[in-house]
């Protein structure tokens, strides 16, 4: 007979594996609370189920699978799902707690792949082009001309400080996923507008002492949904007709540099990527920007 999986007992392991992800596998504080999200999703699951962790077969994860269809997520959503799962159970095995691993064998829905959307260069050129006049609207500025200049996720945007910029070298440092540091060089366009804002406009937000670049109205570090909010907004006011997140900003930065001939392995280091493979994915952009411009204008296209 299979009982309600103790709440208790269910934390502990939570908590062993929070520590994991943070010490053995240095995820970011962001990706870790998705992890966690996911996982107490599927306690609540168990519990519902009277399903014991402990004895959990991989029949149980896929009648799982199967819920998470019913409630209409995204193939991606579930695939998350699934993966926080299996690193979740691989945990408990390496670390002795479990015998055998229910993720093994176990099959996920195939995720379609999509290439990222990227923007024009005259799109960008209306998203960057705000009417400077006031601490927001420079903080704003300086803020999309840097992600822009330097491929920068959002959570290492916000999370930029004072020490991490040279203002004299045109560098930038940042800690991204796996807490792996990178330097990458920022354009004139953005160190310009970043001084702009660092010795003239910055001191403005400021309320209490912080090394953060970039403040909110209360003095505090910007919020990656602040952030979010901001440029969704700003894309809407510019009429960008482009499937827009903040995230295009990167993408946008990394073809735009591969369409001028960079090095795509030089582009893989200013992104941080861990493996040239994820990288390509502009490869496939640019060819794809190649071929639809050949089916317009060719006479046989």
């Amino acid at each position: 007979m299979n009982f309600i999986p103790n709440k208790d007992e269910f934390n502990n392991k939570a908590l062993e594996f929070k520590t994991y992800l943070l010490i053995d596998k240095k995820y970011s504080n962001e990706t870790i609370n998705s992890y966690m999200n996911d996982l107490y999703k599927y306690y609540k699951y168990i519990s519902k189920k009277n399903l014991n962790i402990n004895s959990i077969k991989r029949k149980d994860i896929m009648e799982y699978t199967k819920y998470l269809r019913e409630q209409q997520l995204s193939t991606s959503s579930i695939n998350h799902n699934v993966s926080v799962l299996r690193t979740f159970y691989k945990f408990l095995v390496l670390s002795n707690r479990f015998v055998t691993d229910p993720m093994e064998y176990l099959e996920v829905p195939k995720l379609r792949k999509t290439l990222p959307k990227v923007l024009s260069l005259d799109e960008v050129k209306n998203l960057l082009d705000i009417d400077l006049v006031d601490k927001y609207s420079y903080r704003n500025k300086a803020m999309l001309e840097l992600m822009y200049a330097t491929g920068l996720r959002v959570s290492e945007l916000v999370n930029l400080k004072l020490n991490d910029i040279d203002l004299d070298s045109d560098l930038i440092r940042t800690l991204g996923k796996g807490s792996k540091e990178r330097i990458i060089p920022i354009g004139d366009y953005a160190i310009y507008y970043l001084k702009k804002y660092i010795l003239e406009y910055r001191k403005e937000l400021l309320k209490t002492n912080t090394d953060y670049i970039f403040l909110n109205n209360h003095g505090k570090k910007l919020s990656r949904q602040s952030f979010y909010k901001l440029v969704k907004e700003l894309a809407i006011k510019k009429n960008i007709k482009t499937e827009f997140s903040p995230h295009t900003l990167r993408h946008s930065f990394a073809t735009h540099l591969l369409d001028r001939g960079a090095d795509i392995v030089s582009i893989k280091e200013m992104l941080g990527h861990s493996s040239l493979s994820t990288t390509q994915i502009y490869t496939h952009i640019s060819n794809q920007k190649l071929k639809d411009e050949y089916t317009k204008f060719h006479p046989h296209g």
